[in-house]
């Protein structure tokens, strides 16, 4: 199905049936889900499912509400679907009310049962309470407290297994079964679809005028495919654009190749869209209908929770937030793209004035290139509405902390460097001299390490992401050595945290190596992964608690070389996403052991 060909004419008469299939998910041994498919006689008409589905009796109507700053910043007029004002915060309403609401639940003596740990479960259990029925949420055990208890106050009963989504699922399909209860799933079943898809509806009602795309959060793909079907069918030259984290890109990676990838393992900051494989009706769905995904930075979503805040005083989830950094990316990109144009535009024109002949040949070449340019990226010229669905703010309030410091460096307002200066009387102001008068210093951390020289950790405001290389070239005409750090992990993680922790060449930690682990944050988790160290001296130790569902350690160690083999089968065993930041350069220049011949 061409994303731009008309859907079948309604049937007033369709078959609504459909059968529950079993599908073993992989042949490598993963446990089986429920994914449910549509059978009827006849096409499946999504449009007419979405118009008769049943959502506004535990949903609202949500409004599309301008963003005046942001769409100054950017040039382009951008509308919010405040899908974060719905009464569990979240979209997931829609969905979870309209597929209950449409089974015959005297089947199902055991009332509902879903796996989430977040905004699925909190719209089961709404859904559950105003039908009146039993309802189970199972959840990892991973699950903030928060999201915990906001399924008690919804009157469904939690239980915790597992530490992962798939744990969860597991169990929750065992549950079902035993009770003889509706697993509901978060995302691929076509009322789960149909029911997301009434946002589209309500957009296309509240702005008749040009839209150019429509930016979706992709987890699973069940929100993306119900808009999807819609705007297609009724407004087929709107663009939708999906928007995933670069470390959860299931449907991104899935459209690469054709067919549903499962990831080895998905980041988790955007928690609400951390899916390892999107759903098989989804993925049907989204291959014939959506335009693009677009992937995004963790700081970028950072950079977008400020934006929405700025804006509208409201604080999304990181999920939430996802559409509005995909937004900002592909404006910026388009932007970007423009500005190329015109100048090569101008160039050719330039150019071809020369020669009579010259420019009849450049003529003709260049509007041959101008057509392939128009048909394969019609939207770098444009200027139309751009909306972006706030989908969800249920997030914990500590880890705002994590998303205040990361905002700027995802804006790319602030930029990080290590610049070598001289370790005398006077350096830093010279440094200070050589970046201009306009420079306003963030951050400023260094640790003596040598009478000669000296590693200083600056953090600098800038206006784009072309003020680092600026700086640098400023620092480099003045003498000084500059290393740009803003898209090191190690650095704005930890190191920013730790600088004056090197070891001086009298007093260096022998075989020190460094790792950066992530692990499960829950009570005991750090002292388990501590425990767990025994046997080797931690010469480096550096723990910080984003208020996130994973903790994060950077460790340095004394593992002399003969055991470096044994070492690594001990991370291997340990089963905690490990990283070997030992040769990371932010390491090596701040905290890594001056050798004597150096010092």
């Amino acid at each position: 199905m061409c994303a731009s060909r008309a859907l079948p004419a309604l049937r007033a008469t369709q078959d609504r049936t459909e059968t529950a299939a079993k599908l073993t998910v992989a042949s490598n041994g993963d446990a089986p889900v429920y994914c449910y498919i549509a059978s009827s006689p006849f096409k499946n008409d999504y449009l007419e499912r979405v118009l008769n589905a049943r959502v506004y009796e535990a949903a609202v109507e949500t409004p599309l509400d301008n963003a005046p700053l942001l769409s100054r910043r950017l040039g382009r007029r951008v509308l919010l679907k405040r899908e974060d004002l719905q009464p569990v915060f979240s979209f997931k309403i829609r969905g979870a009310y309209n597929m209950i609401a449409l089974t015959d639940m005297s089947q199902y003596e055991g009332g509902v049962v879903a796996a989430s740990a977040g905004n699925h479960a909190q719209g089961v259990a709404l859904s559950a309470q105003l039908l009146g029925l039993r309802a189970t949420i199972v959840m990892p055990c991973t699950t903030p407290s928060i999201k915990v208890n906001a399924v008690h106050q919804r009157g469904a009963e939690a239980v915790l297994h597992g530490d992962t989504f798939d744990d969860a699922q597991a169990h929750a399909l065992a549950l079902a079964a035993e009770r003889g209860a509706l697993f509901v799933p978060p995302f691929d079943h076509p009322d789960i679809i149909a029911g997301q898809g009434t946002i589209a509806l309500e957009i296309l009602r509240k702005h008749s005028g040009p839209i150019e795309a429509i930016f979706v959060p992709v987890g699973g793909g069940g929100l993306i495919a119900g808009i999807a079907v819609v705007v297609k069918r009724l407004r087929p030259e709107i663009r939708i654009i999906g928007v995933e984290p670069f470390d959860a890109d299931a449907m991104y990676q899935s459209l690469q190749a054709s067919q549903r990838v499962r990831l080895a393992q998905v980041g988790v900051f955007a928690d609400g869209v951390a899916v390892k494989e999107v759903g098989t009706e989804t993925f049907r769905l989204c291959r014939d209908l959506v335009d693009e995904v677009i992937r995004v930075e963790n700081d970028e979503i950072c950079a977008a929770i400020k934006d929405m805040f700025e804006d509208t005083r409201s604080i999304l989830e990181p999920a939430g937030a996802l559409a509005i950094a995909g937004l900002k990316r592909y404006a910026q990109r388009n932007m970007d793209t423009s500005t190329s144009s015109s100048n090569s535009n101008s160039n050719s024109s330039s150019s071809s004035s020369s020669s009579s002949s010259s420019s009849s040949s450049s003529s003709s070449s260049s509007s041959s290139s101008s057509s392939s340019s128009s048909s394969s990226s019609s939207s770098s010229s444009s200027s139309g509405t751009l909306i972006a669905i706030a989908s969800g703010a249920n997030t914990n309030f500590d880890r705002l902390r994590h998303v205040s410091e990361r905002a700027e460096i995802g804006e790319h307002r602030e930029a990080v460097l290590a610049v070598r200066i001289p370790e005398r009387p006077g350096a830093f102001r010279a440094m200070m001299n050589a970046l201009g008068p306009g420079a306003n210093i963030t951050e400023f951390n260094y640790r003596y390490a040598s009478p000669e020289v000296a590693h200083v950790f600056v953090g600098l405001s800038v206006s784009d992401r072309r003020g680092a290389a600026a700086a640098i070239s400023k620092l480099a005409a003045q003498g000084f050595v500059a290393t740009d750090l803003t898209d090191n992990e190690m650095a704005k993680l930890h190191l920013r945290h730790c600088v004056g922790g090197m070891g001086g060449p009298h007093f260096a930690p022998a075989h020190e190596i460094v790792y950066r682990f992530e692990f499960p944050e829950r009570p005991g988790a750090l002292a388990r992964f501590l425990n767990g160290l025994r046997g080797w001296n931690i010469t480096l130790f550096h723990y910080r608690n984003h208020g996130s569902d994973v903790g994060r350690v950077l460790v340095g160690l004394q593992v002399p070389p003969l055991e470096r083999s044994t070492f690594l089968e001990f991370v291997e065993r340990l089963g905690y996403p490990y990283v070997d930041e030992t040769q990371n350069i932010a390491y090596r220049m701040f905290l890594c052991p001056l050798p004597k011949n150096e010092s």
